[in-house]
């Protein structure tokens, strides 16, 4: 079931990185999951897209507005999105938000939190 925005007029669908560094395993991950709990839109499968898995280019379609969380400016998850034709409205960059890309895989719930905050503002 698709979870509407505040306004309960529009679909968002919020896709993640998933990268190998901090900023994509979990940063953009849990950044997804909060802004699904908060009621900002649903997490949505990026690899789906990259896969070009019919029934989730129709999710994607099907969205009013799709959000791209980005960990760094590489920019894989939008470019993902670039290489299926689908349109990003709104794109984030974790380290854009104040987290610097590393290799650690531990990040302080503070710094998500953070993080967390800063993208609610953004909708």
């Amino acid at each position: 079931m698709w979870r509407e925005c505040e306004c309960e007029s529009e679909i968002v669908g919020i896709y993640p990185c998933s990268g190998s560094a901090n900023v994509g395993i979990i940063s953009t991950n849990q950044l997804a999951i909060g802004l699904t709990k908060a009621g900002k839109g649903k997490m949505l499968c990026t690899a789906g897209i990259g896969a070009k898995i019919p029934g989730q280019l129709r999710s994607a379609e099907g969205c009013d507005r799709v959000v791209v969380i980005d960990g760094c400016p590489m920019n894989c998850a939008s470019k993902i999105f670039e290489n299926a034709g689908i349109a990003v409205d709104e794109h984030i960059f974790v380290t854009e938000l104040g987290v610097k890309k590393t290799r650690d895989m531990d990040i302080e719930d503070s710094v998500i939190s953070e993080s967390l905050v800063k993208c609610v503002k953004l909708f």
